[in-house]
This record gives C-alpha cells, sequence and structure tokens, in this order.
C-alpha cells in the first residue's frame, strides 16, 4: 500500500472523529506514532487540516466529562413507609451529571460534546443515540465490551422530594487519567471543561494540573454527592469554578455549616485551597456566591425562585448547565451566571422531566427581577 494511500486513509480518519488521537490513528492503520505525525503535518502543509485538534476557532464547544447513567425514578403514591412493600409509579428517563448538563447546553444552543463511559448493552446504545440526536458530540466517549451502563435509581416521596437515591457507577472509574490523556486533542479544543465528581480522584487531579496551564480551557467541577466529595482533591489551584450543595461543603470542610456566616466562611477556606470562586446552592434558600475571584470579595446571596415543585431530579443540573452557559458567553459576571441558573433550575423543577423541554437560549436572555427580591426570613439566613 502507498504512503499516499495511508494518509488519504488518515484523512478520511479524522474526518469521521476530528479529535481522534495520534495513538488509534496509529493503531487503526498499523504505522508507529511518528509516521502519523508526519501524515498530519503534511496535511497541515497542503491545508487540508487547520492545525490544532483539527477544528476551527469558532466551533470549540463546552467539553462535559462525567456520567451518562439510565435514571429510574420510583414516586410514592402515598407516605413512605419503611420495612413494608410502597406503591409507586416509575419511570426509566437518560441521567448522570455530565450528561444532563450537556444536554442542558445542547438545549440552550452552544456546540457541546460529553467524555463518558458507556456499556456495551441496551442502555449504552440508547444513551448514545439520544445524545447524538439531543447534539451532543459523544465521538470521545469510552465504549466498553461485557460491560453495563451506568445507572442511578432515585425515590421520591408524593411530592417529588428525593427520600433516597442509589447509583451504580463503577464503570466511570475507567476514565482514568491515561484515557483522559488520550482525548487531549478533543480536550485542548474546548472553550470551557466541565467535570462532575463521577470521575476518580487521579483524573480530577489530572485536569485540575492541566488547567494551570495558561493555554488550558477554563475548569469547572460540578459535585455530584457527599460520598464523591472525596474524589476532589485538596489542592483546588487552577479551578475556575467550583458548584457544590451546603450538604457537600460542609463535607468537604468537615463540619456543619448551620449559618450563613459558618457557609460564607467556608467558602473563603475552599477559595484559599485554590479555587478561583465558588457557588453554593441551598435548596429553597438560595444560593451564594464568590461576587469576585479575590479573598476579599463579597460572598453573596440570591434568593430561590418560588415554584410549584413537580419533581427535583436534574433541578441542580440545570443550575449548573445555565451557569456554564453563562460564562461561555459573558466570561466573569457570576451573579449573572447565577441568575440564569436559578431561571432554568425553577423551569426544570416545573417539569417532570430531568431536562425540561422548554428549555431554550430564549429562556435565559429574559432574566427579569423576580429573583431579586429579599428572601424570605429563615433560620438559615
Amino acid at each position: 500500500m502507498t504512503d499516499t494511500s495511508k494518509k488519504d486513509q488518515l484523512y478520511a480518519l479524522i474526518r469521521g472523529n476530528p479529535f481522534i488521537s495520534q495513538q488509534d490513528l496509529a493503531s487503526e492503520l498499523g504505522l508507529s506514532r511518528s509516521a502519523v505525525a508526519g501524515h498530519i503535518a503534511g496535511l497541515i502543509r497542503e491545508r487540508r487540516l487547520l492545525g490544532r485538534a483539527y477544528v476551527l476557532p469558532d466551533s470549540r464547544p463546552v467539553l462535559c466529562i462525567g456520567a451518562a447513567n439510565l435514571d429510574r425514578k420510583m414516586r410514592t403514591l402515598a407516605t413512605l413507609q419503611m420495612g413494608t412493600s410502597n406503591p409507586v409509579r416509575s419511570e426509566e428517563v437518560f441521567g448522570g451529571v455530565g450528561r444532563n448538563i450537556a444536554e442542558n447546553l445542547a438545549r440552550l444552543s452552544i456546540p457541546v460534546a460529553l467524555l463518558t463511559a458507556l456499556g456495551d448493552d441496551a442502555a449504552g446504545h440508547a444513551l448514545q443515540t439520544h445524545a447524538e440526536e439531543a447534539g451532543i458530540d459523544m465521538r470521545g466517549s469510552l465504549h466498553l465490551s461485557n460491560t453495563g451502563s451506568g445507572t442511578y435509581t432515585a425515590v421520591l416521596d408524593e411530592h417529588g422530594e428525593m427520600l433516597l437515591a442509589m447509583a451504580n457507577m463503577q464503570l466511570y472509574e475507567e476514565l482514568t487519567p491515561a484515557f483522559l490523556q488520550s482525548r487531549q486533542p478533543q480536550r485542548a479544543a474546548a472553550a470551557l471543561t466541565v467535570c462532575d465528581l463521577n470521575l476518580g480522584h487521579d483524573s480530577v487531579a489530572t485536569l485540575l494540573a492541566d488547567a494551570r496551564h495558561n493555554d488550558a480551557a477554563p475548569l469547572v467541577i460540578v459535585a455530584v454527592s457527599q460520598p464523591k466529595m472525596a474524589h476532589l482533591p485538596q489542592e483546588l489551584t487552577g479551578l475556575r469554578l467550583l458548584i457544590l450543595n451546603r450538604g457537600e461543603l460542609e463535607t468537604r470542610v468537615a463540619r456543619p455549616l448551620p449559618t450563613a456566616a459558618e457557609l460564607r466562611a467556608a467558602c473563603r477556606e475552599v477559595q484559599r485551597q485554590g479555587a478561583r470562586q465558588v457557588i453554593v446552592t441551598c435548596g429553597g434558600e438560595g444560593v451564594y456566591f464568590t461576587d469576585g475571584d479575590t479573598l476579599d470579595a463579597p460572598i453573596a446571596h440570591l434568593a430561590a425562585r418560588e415554584v410549584d415543585a413537580v419533581d427535583v431530579t436534574g433541578a441542580g443540573d440545570a443550575f449548573s448547565a445555565a451557569v456554564c452557559w453563562s460564562l461561555y458567553h459573558d466570561s466573569n459576571d457570576l451573579k449573572l451566571a447565577c441568575r440564569r441558573g436559578l431561571k432554568l433550575a425553577a423551569m426544570t423543577l416545573e417539569s417532570d422531566a430531568t431536562v425540561s423541554p422548554l428549555i431554550s437560549a430564549d429562556a435565559l436572555d429574559d432574566i427579569d427581577d423576580a429573583d431579586l427580591a429579599p428572601p424570605p426570613p429563615t433560620l438559615f439566613q
């Protein structure tokens, strides 16, 4: 086979997956990595490729890294009674923090890609198809043979509030530092990287280390549960933004935070660990956020919108997605980002879907002053 035909085959593989690694190209074509690098250099000289990551600057996506699960939601029809059978209404939907954020972003009309791990079962194929139909670029995701896809089972009370959740997500341990390195071209092409803490500690540490370089995409980390706060390294230098809830912040600082003053002090502690900014969601108590990226900047509060909640599932992910959308478009205005997040969370709470079908970019263009009203008095305030 001629050298020219090898180069043309390589070009065809890159057209099919612009983020394919040089190692994958070498394995596919039976070439050395140095030979692949030589062919790529030739294609760039011929202007058939445009350079690093093989993509145009105006198409830089938000890259989400994390879980894509089959979610099972079981809602009790009456008050839950422990130790006996309870009548429920159940459904299966697509979920996972990383995937939910990615779908919200796709509905908000910005380019988005998802790096996740999928099994070779029916759930994995369905998750892949649904994500691609939603407009999410899945080309860099890891496909595991003889492995079931991730599942998340939530038990909700008759009002839609979560009583218990169980996660089967061991496959995300395969999103290792080596896997992340193999996707370096795709990661380098991102405008913003959003990681959920379903990734293991070493993988999160790898993303933080990369984020410390000046040319790396800004990194946002979204917590997923109190147990998985153990995946967050102690050193957070390089982190653009940490989004977590009050319970997760309590786990991080290893103490209760019963008052707003103590919560603000804990935010300062996380900033001293290296996080540039922090957002803490407190459910009906609203959100606290660092209004600036210095240790003397105020920690501000916004009240939650009053809604008739149908289902709480996905509301936090919608909040995170709107914050990321806002940072993607408006850079450093975290107050505006939180206002947009509260609106998208409210829309999700009022929907029985994990990602509200009503979400669109137009929803975030129209932010009124409802979220600027003084919050109702509470013990926490």
